[in-house]
């Protein structure tokens, strides 16, 4: 299935004057929750799935202790999470301290594998399909 989206106007925020532009964006078909994921991927690797649900609630906790000691954690050919802070600045070196420290923010960094594979997705407009009714289908399958 490809990935739908819909051209949207938006307002350049660089722009003093509030130039307008248009831009595809995308639109997600629905939320598909850790019981839902837990279920396919005991199909996958043959599992029961609550099986499943146990190892993806307790993946949760491991890379959240392990982001909370300073590791970068990488998940195979999934990608990377790190953890980056929003701070205030200083004037000088000796007031760089923690209590300068105000988000901390966990990022994600896909693997190579899977920016490779992402650059094959395939995108098809919104508006076309509410046009096509043969193509309507796309919108309604999960």
């Amino acid at each position: 299935m490809p990935i739908l989206y819909n051209r949207m106007e938006r307002i350049n925020p660089g722009d003093i004057e509030g130039q307008r532009y248009w831009a595809p964006v995308v639109k997600s078909t629905g939320l598909v929750k850790e019981k839902e994921v837990a279920k396919l991927l005991a199909e996958e690797v043959g599992i029961a799935p609550k099986k499943a649900e146990i190892i993806i609630s307790q993946l949760f906790n491991v890379v959240t202790d392990l982001l909370l000691n300073g590791n970068t954690v990488q998940l195979g050919d999934l990608g990377s999470f790190r953890t980056t802070v929003k701070t205030e600045i200083s004037n000088c070196e000796e007031e760089a301290s923690a209590a300068k420290i105000k988000k901390v923010i966990v990022r994600f960094s896909e693997s190579n594998e899977l920016k490779n594979i992402m650059k094959d997705a395939k995108f098809v407009e919104v508006a076309s399909l509410l046009k096509d009714k043969s193509k309507q289908s796309l919108i309604l399958e999960p």
